[in-house]
Protein backbone atom coordinates (compact mmCIF):
# COMPACT_ATOMS: atom_id res chain seq x y z
CA UNK A 1 0.00 0.00 0.00
CA UNK A 2 1.28 3.46 -0.93
CA UNK A 3 1.21 5.79 2.05
CA UNK A 4 0.03 9.37 2.13
CA UNK A 5 2.44 11.72 3.88
CA UNK A 6 0.99 14.49 5.99
CA UNK A 7 3.72 16.74 7.42
CA UNK A 8 1.46 17.78 10.30
CA UNK A 9 0.84 14.16 11.31
CA UNK A 10 4.45 13.04 11.66
CA UNK A 11 4.15 10.87 14.77
CA UNK A 12 4.25 7.09 14.48
CA UNK A 13 3.18 6.11 17.99
CA UNK A 14 4.16 2.74 19.45
CA UNK A 15 2.31 1.26 22.41
CA UNK A 16 3.91 0.83 25.82
CA UNK A 17 5.13 -2.70 26.55
CA UNK A 18 2.52 -3.04 29.29
CA UNK A 19 -1.12 -1.95 29.09
CA UNK A 20 -1.60 0.02 32.30
CA UNK A 21 -4.84 0.95 34.09
CA UNK A 22 -5.66 4.20 32.26
CA UNK A 23 -4.02 3.35 28.96
CA UNK A 24 -7.17 3.40 26.81
CA UNK A 25 -8.21 6.77 28.23
CA UNK A 26 -4.75 8.20 27.56
CA UNK A 27 -4.71 6.72 24.06
CA UNK A 28 -7.98 8.48 23.21
CA UNK A 29 -6.62 11.80 24.46
CA UNK A 30 -3.35 11.42 22.56
CA UNK A 31 -4.92 10.36 19.25
CA UNK A 32 -7.40 13.22 19.39
CA UNK A 33 -4.44 15.62 19.16
CA UNK A 34 -4.18 15.07 15.37
CA UNK A 35 -0.39 14.68 15.21
CA UNK A 36 -0.43 10.90 14.81
CA UNK A 37 -0.60 9.00 11.50
CA UNK A 38 0.07 5.48 12.83
CA UNK A 39 -0.35 3.55 16.03
CA UNK A 40 1.58 0.30 16.38
CA UNK A 41 0.51 -2.29 18.93
CA UNK A 42 3.73 -3.80 20.26
CA UNK A 43 3.12 -6.30 23.06
CA UNK A 44 5.73 -8.93 23.88
CA UNK A 45 4.51 -10.60 27.07
CA UNK A 46 0.84 -11.25 26.29
CA UNK A 47 -0.99 -14.27 24.94
CA UNK A 48 -2.53 -14.20 21.47
CA UNK A 49 -5.99 -14.08 23.03
CA UNK A 50 -5.00 -11.11 25.23
CA UNK A 51 -3.56 -9.30 22.23
CA UNK A 52 -6.81 -9.82 20.31
CA UNK A 53 -8.85 -8.41 23.20
CA UNK A 54 -6.58 -5.38 23.60
CA UNK A 55 -6.29 -4.94 19.84
CA UNK A 56 -10.05 -4.69 19.33
CA UNK A 57 -10.27 -1.78 21.77
CA UNK A 58 -7.25 -0.05 20.26
CA UNK A 59 -8.56 -0.51 16.73
CA UNK A 60 -11.85 1.22 17.61
CA UNK A 61 -10.01 4.19 19.11
CA UNK A 62 -7.72 4.44 16.08
CA UNK A 63 -10.65 4.26 13.68
CA UNK A 64 -12.51 7.02 15.50
CA UNK A 65 -9.47 9.27 15.13
CA UNK A 66 -8.51 8.27 11.56
CA UNK A 67 -5.18 6.79 12.68
CA UNK A 68 -3.76 3.75 10.88
CA UNK A 69 -3.62 0.73 13.20
CA UNK A 70 -0.59 -1.54 12.79
CA UNK A 71 0.57 -4.71 14.53
CA UNK A 72 4.18 -5.37 15.41
CA UNK A 73 5.81 -8.64 14.27
CA UNK A 74 2.65 -10.67 13.71
CA UNK A 75 0.79 -10.72 10.34
CA UNK A 76 -1.56 -13.41 11.69
CA UNK A 77 -2.70 -11.12 14.51
CA UNK A 78 -2.99 -8.27 12.01
CA UNK A 79 -5.27 -10.44 9.86
CA UNK A 80 -7.30 -11.56 12.88
CA UNK A 81 -7.92 -7.94 13.91
CA UNK A 82 -8.36 -6.69 10.34
CA UNK A 83 -5.74 -4.06 11.15
CA UNK A 84 -4.39 -1.64 8.55
CA UNK A 85 -1.15 -3.58 8.35
CA UNK A 86 1.89 -4.76 10.26
CA UNK A 87 5.53 -3.98 10.94
CA UNK A 88 8.23 -6.59 10.45
CA UNK A 89 11.73 -6.82 11.87
CA UNK A 90 14.59 -8.56 10.08
CA UNK A 91 14.03 -11.73 12.14
CA UNK A 92 10.26 -11.82 11.59
CA UNK A 93 8.27 -13.38 8.77
CA UNK A 94 9.45 -12.44 5.27
CA UNK A 95 7.39 -9.74 3.59
CA UNK A 96 6.32 -12.09 0.76
CA UNK A 97 4.82 -14.53 3.28
CA UNK A 98 3.18 -11.66 5.17
CA UNK A 99 1.57 -10.45 1.94
CA UNK A 100 -0.07 -13.86 1.53
CA UNK A 101 -1.74 -13.34 4.92
CA UNK A 102 -2.72 -9.64 4.92
CA UNK A 103 -2.73 -8.87 1.19
CA UNK A 104 -2.10 -5.33 -0.02
CA UNK A 105 -2.23 -3.69 3.39
CA UNK A 106 0.61 -1.69 4.96
CA UNK A 107 3.83 -3.56 5.68
CA UNK A 108 6.78 -1.69 7.11
CA UNK A 109 10.28 -3.13 7.43
CA UNK A 110 13.02 -2.42 9.97
CA UNK A 111 16.24 -1.69 8.07
CA UNK A 112 18.39 -0.47 10.98
CA UNK A 113 21.23 1.57 9.44
CA UNK A 114 21.68 -0.56 6.34
CA UNK A 115 21.45 0.58 2.75
CA UNK A 116 21.52 -3.07 1.64
CA UNK A 117 18.49 -3.92 3.80
CA UNK A 118 16.74 -0.77 2.60
CA UNK A 119 17.21 -1.75 -1.05
CA UNK A 120 15.85 -5.25 -0.30
CA UNK A 121 12.78 -3.76 1.38
CA UNK A 122 12.18 -1.41 -1.54
CA UNK A 123 12.51 -4.28 -4.00
CA UNK A 124 9.99 -6.28 -1.95
CA UNK A 125 7.53 -3.35 -2.17
CA UNK A 126 7.54 -2.44 1.51
CA UNK A 127 5.14 0.38 2.36
CA UNK A 128 7.79 2.15 4.42
CA UNK A 129 11.19 1.52 5.96
CA UNK A 130 12.24 2.16 9.56
CA UNK A 131 15.76 3.42 10.21
CA UNK A 132 17.47 3.68 13.57
CA UNK A 133 18.20 3.85 16.34
CA UNK A 134 19.13 7.51 15.99
CA UNK A 135 19.39 8.17 19.72
CA UNK A 136 19.79 6.10 22.92
CA UNK A 137 16.55 4.41 23.95
CA UNK A 138 15.25 2.73 27.09
CA UNK A 139 12.38 1.02 25.26
CA UNK A 140 14.50 -1.72 23.71
CA UNK A 141 18.15 -2.73 23.46
CA UNK A 142 19.97 -0.87 20.72
CA UNK A 143 22.23 -2.93 18.50
CA UNK A 144 22.35 -0.74 15.39
CA UNK A 145 23.04 3.00 15.31
CA UNK A 146 21.83 5.20 12.43
CA UNK A 147 22.80 8.77 11.68
CA UNK A 148 21.69 11.74 9.59
CA UNK A 149 24.25 10.89 6.90
CA UNK A 150 22.58 7.50 6.28
CA UNK A 151 19.14 9.13 6.31
CA UNK A 152 20.17 11.72 3.71
CA UNK A 153 21.83 9.11 1.51
CA UNK A 154 18.71 6.94 1.43
CA UNK A 155 16.44 9.93 0.81
CA UNK A 156 18.47 10.80 -2.30
CA UNK A 157 17.65 7.59 -4.15
CA UNK A 158 14.17 6.65 -2.99
CA UNK A 159 10.83 8.26 -2.25
CA UNK A 160 9.68 5.45 0.02
CA UNK A 161 8.49 6.90 3.36
CA UNK A 162 11.06 6.71 6.12
CA UNK A 163 10.21 6.20 9.78
CA UNK A 164 13.00 7.29 12.13
CA UNK A 165 13.23 5.32 15.38
CA UNK A 166 15.17 5.30 18.64
CA UNK A 167 15.09 7.62 21.63
CA UNK A 168 13.16 10.42 19.91
CA UNK A 169 11.89 13.18 22.20
CA UNK A 170 11.01 16.89 22.27
CA UNK A 171 14.67 17.90 22.30
CA UNK A 172 15.88 15.98 19.25
CA UNK A 173 12.89 15.40 16.98
CA UNK A 174 13.22 18.56 14.86
CA UNK A 175 16.60 17.56 13.48
CA UNK A 176 15.09 14.39 12.01
CA UNK A 177 12.19 16.27 10.43
CA UNK A 178 14.56 18.89 9.01
CA UNK A 179 16.49 16.06 7.38
CA UNK A 180 13.30 14.77 5.79
CA UNK A 181 12.36 11.80 7.92
CA UNK A 182 8.67 11.39 7.10
CA UNK A 183 7.53 9.91 10.41
CA UNK A 184 9.01 9.66 13.90
CA UNK A 185 8.46 6.46 15.87
CA UNK A 186 7.92 7.39 19.49
CA UNK A 187 7.09 5.28 22.54
CA UNK A 188 8.96 5.84 25.79
CA UNK A 189 8.85 9.65 25.53
CA UNK A 190 5.04 9.48 25.54
CA UNK A 191 4.28 6.56 27.86
CA UNK A 192 7.20 6.61 30.33
CA UNK A 193 7.81 10.31 30.63
CA UNK A 194 8.53 11.17 34.27
CA UNK A 195 7.89 14.87 33.72
CA UNK A 196 4.79 14.96 31.51
CA UNK A 197 1.59 12.96 31.08
CA UNK A 198 1.14 11.38 27.62
CA UNK A 199 -0.91 14.22 26.10
CA UNK A 200 1.36 16.88 27.60
CA UNK A 201 4.42 15.11 26.20
CA UNK A 202 2.86 14.92 22.74
CA UNK A 203 2.02 18.63 22.76
CA UNK A 204 5.73 19.41 23.17
CA UNK A 205 6.23 18.09 19.63
CA UNK A 206 5.06 21.23 17.87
Amino acid sequence: MKLKINKKKFVYLISPNKIYKNFFRDLRLVLENKKISFFQLRLKNYTFRQKVSIGKKVKAICKNNKVKFLINDDPVLSYKLDADGCHLGQKDMHIEEARKIIGKKIIGITCHNSIVLTKRAIKANASYIALGAFYPSKTKKIKKIANIKILNKIKRYTKIPIVAIGGINSENYKNLLLNKANFLAISGYIWKNKKYKPLEALKKLK
